[in-house]
């Protein structure tokens, strides 16, 4: 099968899927003033895809440690939560919710609980220090925060300075917390949520980094994530269509197993909820979830659960087989090997192919800001282009890739790659300007550079703006550098991105300090501690006597400063 028979044959069977099938049927619509192409017989919210529970009745949902969940008593202990909502919360429809806590059970029943009575979910990021989380929770108003117990104490002291209450869910040992729980019990018939709902309602709010400094909050709509949801279904319906599906996974008997995915990514991620909550709650899929990355235990959960699918980022995938290859055992139920958030190596594609053959290893580009969709890849075409991010989904989604002036440029040309989809974010939370650069009459600047070769595959090849992806997390070079500023004794920084074997990249500085200043790497790197996250962290520092390097304009010359302190590493 050739590349170009791949292209056509690709676009013919998309073409018959939507002019076949009644819920896949595509139609255009003006949202917020802009005309989109949308799934005309999609589901109008989250709690209708919700209700979709009631199709898989007993099979199971979610399994944690000990703990395990049908999709009925998900379905219950959700509406639930979403009566008390209301009831004992006192949360109206737009109100912000904050959800800040490690992957559990909690985190996919709130989630679709705030969003079945037309709450925003607010995912904060588990790993940020004190003051990330007070400027969260400042832009975000949130006043309410459900969190687990360690979570709590991290933020026990802005409580009272934001005029916030907390719902703790989970004790410091793990246990359920008796307050959140025990009312969730009752025996009492489920109320009818009667809650207005409309398709271009805010969701959820996922901050994420951005190039100039501060995180943003991407708010994201109902109609946004079903669009997601439902072009991915739809680009199974295609595989299926020219055979490049996975090969089914069946018991001894024969018989169909339930599909299952692994989540190994924090839930305050597009890649956690998306392709984890929602999507397992439409396929009728099992979700496991990890309390940490653990290569090992991840080994044991594929085996016993039967794990089909298998997303993270690429680094997880290779310590997953390295795992399994130490204990003598195989990964026989895997049948999808997925990665994002960073670039698979192209060396690792084969790897994978050989060392699962049953599994289609794939790859994806997507952004928080278009709910996650965008680019895949995945089997033999992969295996043909293993270093490019992939084909533009369909059917929704548009693309171009343009040059400084706005123009497409030509095929093999890099430029920057421009998205527009029913599943864009509405807004950056608070952010008109940015939200303005950003979204131009439905096209989303991604300010990702790429190319496209004549078969329509999409390969990344740089970014027009200074972030550093650590496997998977975005990380703003500019708030890195606000935070060595406030470090006393630090006179001039740059950061960069540093290669890195396991995450793909990592943070790099670059220090001058001022004049008798003492100040080591270790110390510098505590200092920080007060200022990031610990993930934003540079792992590596140069120390540079004399000013840092400079362009002609007077800035300072990044370029130069990586390619040098790089060099003295490898000296």
């Amino acid at each position: 099968m050739t590349a170009n028979f791949n292209k056509q044959a690709f676009y013919d069977a998309a073409e018959l899927v939507a002019s076949s099938e009644p819920g896949f049927a595509v139609e255009k619509q003006l949202i917020r003033g802009v005309e989109y192409k949308v799934f005309a017989n999609a589901p109008k919210t989250l709690r209708d895809v919700l209700e979709l529970c009631s199709h898989h009745g007993d099979a199971d949902f979610l399994v944690y440690e000990d703990e395990r969940y049908t999709f009925r008593e998900y379905y219950r202990l959700t509406h639930r939560v979403a009566e008390r909502l209301i009831q004992n919360f006192g949360v109206k429809r737009g109100d912000p919710v904050a959800v800040l806590m490690r992957n559990a059970p909690e985190y996919p029943i709130l989630f679709m609980a705030l969003a079945s009575i037309g709450a925003v979910c607010v995912c904060l990021n588990s790993w940020w220090t004190v003051k990330e989380l007070e400027y969260g929770l400042r832009d975000c108003q949130a006043r309410l925060v459900f969190c687990d117990a360690t979570q709590s104490q991290k933020i026990e002291g802005l409580t009272e300075i934001l005029s916030i209450d907390t719902a703790v869910v989970r004790e410091l040992d793990g246990q359920k917390s008796a307050a959140f729980w025990e009312p969730l019990e009752q025996a009492a018939p489920l109320q009818p949520l009667d809650v207005a709902l409309h398709s271009d309602d805010d969701f959820a709010i996922m901050y994420t980094s951005g190039s100039s400094g501060l995180p943003k909050g991407v708010v994201m709509t109902h109609r946004g994530a079903i669009s997601a949801i439902m072009t991915w279904l739809f680009g199974l319906k295609v595989s299926a269509l020219l055979g490049w599906g996975a090969k089914p996974l069946t018991d001894s008997a024969g018989q169909a197993c339930q599909p299952c995915a692994l989540v190994t990514t924090p839930f305050f991620h597009v890649s956690g909820t998306h392709p984890g909550i929602l999507l397992s709650i439409w396929l009728g899929m099992k979700l496991v979830l990890l309390k940490k990355w653990d290569p090992q235990q991840a080994v044991e959960i594929v085996n016993r659960e039967k794990v089909s699918r298998f997303a993270g980022v690429p680094t997880m995938s290779m310590e997953l087989i390295e795992a399994a290859s130490l204990q003598g055992v195989t990964l026989d139920s895997l049948r999808n090997l997925d990665s994002g958030g960073a670039n698979r190596p192209p060396e690792q594609v084969a790897l994978l192919a050989k060392v699962v053959p049953e599994a289609l290893v794939g790859t994806g580009w997507g952004m928080t800001e278009t709910n996650g969709m965008g680019i895949g890849l995945r089997g033999k075409e992969f295996l043909l282009y293993p270093g490019a991010a992939g084909r533009l989904q369909v059917p929704l989604a548009e693309i171009k890739i343009v040059d400084e002036d706005n123009l497409p440029v030509a095929i093999g040309e890099v430029g920057e790659l421009v998205f527009k989809c029913a599943s864009n974010m509405r807004c950056y939370l608070n952010k008109p300007e940015e939200t303005a650069l950003a979204l131009r009459d439905g096209w989303l600047y991604t300010g990702d550079l790429a190319r496209m070769n004549e078969n329509d595959i999409i390969s990344i090849v740089d970014r027009k703006k200074d972030i550093i992806i650590r496997g998977g997390e975005n990380i703003s070079c500019a708030e890195v550098h606000a935070a060595l500023h406030l470090i006393s004794g630090v006179k001039e920084a740059a950061v960069f991105s540093i290669p890195d074997h396991r995450l793909g990249e990592t943070v790099g500085a670059c220090v001058h300090l001022q004049g008798g200043t003492q100040l080591s790497e270790a110390a510098l790197k505590e200092a920080m501690k007060g200022y990031v996250a610990t993930y934003k962290i540079p792992e590596k520092i140069w120390f540079r006597q004399k000013p840092l390097l400079r362009v002609g304009s007077g800035k300072i010359d990044r370029v130069a400063l990586r390619k040098a302190c790089l060099k003295l590493t490898l000296e």
